[in-house]
């Protein structure tokens, strides 16, 4: 029997096995729950030890050329391009994604790599004569050692909204994967190993203590986080007490609008892969579908292409799993809870869905099928909280005003989608809806580099979005630098 492996943090371009009497939590796979690793959780002095690998590697590489740094991560993307399907397929592994999900979680991950590689010309300064004989001129100088938290449902694709960019401001990166999926960016990290030098990026492993003991450190100066509303709001509070720059990406519960006019074979396609896709399991999932006036056929579309969704992790119908007994819990209580004490009708129910549950009784796991709930009110629990999970609620409303009242009611405010064929109704949605991203017959309107990422309300605390142009000026500060030059006996206002 193959013994089942500890893991090691990564510091200093070398895994550092953890003291034997470090406590560990089990790493499992969806697919089956069989326990795949273990995962330390660190201790102070470990992840001391990581901060101080970075804070030595500071000094040389800040001071290297943005056209040297980008150079690096450019033979970074390259390697990382090579090892692109078996990255996936870890991800696959320790996560539960479709293997399709997998390629594009590596995918979307490779994309801020490129653009962080384009730092030469996105963060140039500025260079103006501002009085005779007087030039100013500003430069973005790196902050030191940085450190990212991130959540389970993306292993790649999240820490790299912030790694690349950090890395090629000349900051050093200390980063916290998740406990429940660290086997990806674990790999990445020793891959990096060959063109990254000694201490830029370090990986250590833990909970939310280890996450405590970063966001506390003297010597990290930035904070980027990605999890639940209710942790990020703390991360921001912790970090900013102590003068620290933060930024806390938290949940999300996103709307889909469809109106009367919408392409309705278009429109169910895609409201069903944005609930569905990666489980649900992601903050850009559909949560809501609010439907404008009577569309029964809408309804019956969604709703029968739910269905033929099958477990698995290869092929355009397969679904994946949700990460583990506690979310498949969680979920089901929520499912539960809606049809109990919120009255609302199931109108397809993932808890008995016969693929998913005989899929979890013949190879174990943590299955769950599809479910779409259509309920009364928007006061109901499933229409205002978080489930993470492939459960989508439906209400329907009268007119599209109606509608953005729903929306904007929610505390979160990460994406929303309307689905129609008119262009001035798209408009008119646009500029009232509150959410920050924005989809017109887009369910899933992640921004695209070099647009940044990020929401408002309880979905963002702290400076500013977590990439594009706004990462830049978070992994930064500006040095302005005034000059003269002239003879001595040149008097000017400056002088």
């Amino acid at each position: 029997m193959t013994a089942i492996p500890t893991l090691a943090n990564f510091i200093d371009n070398a895994f550092v096995a953890a003291d034997a009497s470090t406590e560990t939590l089990a790493v499992t796979t969806p697919h089956t729950g069989a326990v795949i690793a273990h995962v330390p959780l660190s201790s102070a002095s470990e992840v001391d030890a990581a901060v101080r690998s970075a804070k030595q590697a500071f000094p040389s590489w800040s001071q290297q050329t943005f056209k040297a740094r980008a150079s690096v991560l450019l033979r970074l993307l390259t390697l990382l391009q090579a090892h692109a399907s078996e990255l996936a397929e870890l991800i696959v592994r320790e996560h539960g994604k479709t293997l399709a999900e997998a390629h594009g979680d590596v995918a979307k991950g490779l994309e801020t790599l490129e653009y962080a590689a384009s730092l030469p010309q996105l963060a140039s300064g500025h260079v103006q004569q501002v009085s005779g004989g007087v030039t100013c001129r500003d430069e973005r100088i790196p902050l030191g050692v940085v450190c990212g938290i991130v959540p389970f449902n993306f292993p790649l694709m999240v820490p790299f909204w912030t790694i690349p960019l950090a890395l090629g401001m000349g900051n050093t990166y200390v980063l916290k994967p998740s406990e429940k999926c660290p086997l990806t960016m674990l790999r990445v990290a020793e891959l990096a190993s060959q063109v990254l030098p000694p201490g830029v990026l370090n990986l250590v492993n833990g909970g939310g203590r280890v996450a405590e003991l970063l966001v506390d450190h003297a010597d990290v100066r930035a904070v980027a986080f990605v999890g639940s509303s209710g942790v990020a709001k703390k991360v921001h509070q912790r970090a900013s007490a102590q003068g620290k720059r933060v930024v806390a990406l938290g949940g999300a519960k996103n709307h889909l609008v469809a109106l009367p006019d919408c392409d309705v074979e278009m429109a169910a396609r895609d409201i069903v892969v944005s609930f569905t896709g990666c489980a649900g399991q992601r903050c850009m999932a559909a949560s809501v579908l609010l439907v404008v006036g009577e569309q029964p056929e809408l309804l019956r579309r969604v709703v029968e292409r739910a269905a033929q969704l099958v477990p698995g992790s290869s092929g355009s119908l397969a679904m994946g799993p949700v990460i583990d007994q506690a979310a498949h819990d969680r979920i089901t209580q929520a499912i539960t809870h809606a049809a109990q004490t919120d009255q609302a009708t199931v109108l397809l129910d993932g808890r008995t869905s016969t693929a998913f549950t005989a899929q979890q009784a013949e190879h174990g796991g943590f299955w769950l099928g599809p479910t779409v709930l259509q309920h009364s009110g928007s006061a109901d629990q499933a229409m205002r909280q978080e489930i993470f999970g492939p459960v989508l609620s439906v209400l329907q409303c009268r007119d599209l005003d109606h509608a953005l009242e729903v929306e904007n009611s929610s505390m979160h405010g990460n994406a929303a989608c309307v689905y129609t064929r008119s262009g001035a109704l798209a408009e008119y949605f646009e500029r009232r809806v509150g959410a920050a991203m924005v989809g017109v017959n887009v369910g899933v309107p992640v921004p695209r580099e070099p647009f940044s990422f990020g929401g408002t309300g309880e979905s963002r605390f702290g400076y500013g979005d977590i990439t594009g142009d706004a990462a830049i000026e978070f992994f930064s500060f500006r040095r302005k630098v005034t000059t003269k030059w002239g003879e001595p006996s040149e008097k000017s206002w400056m002088s």
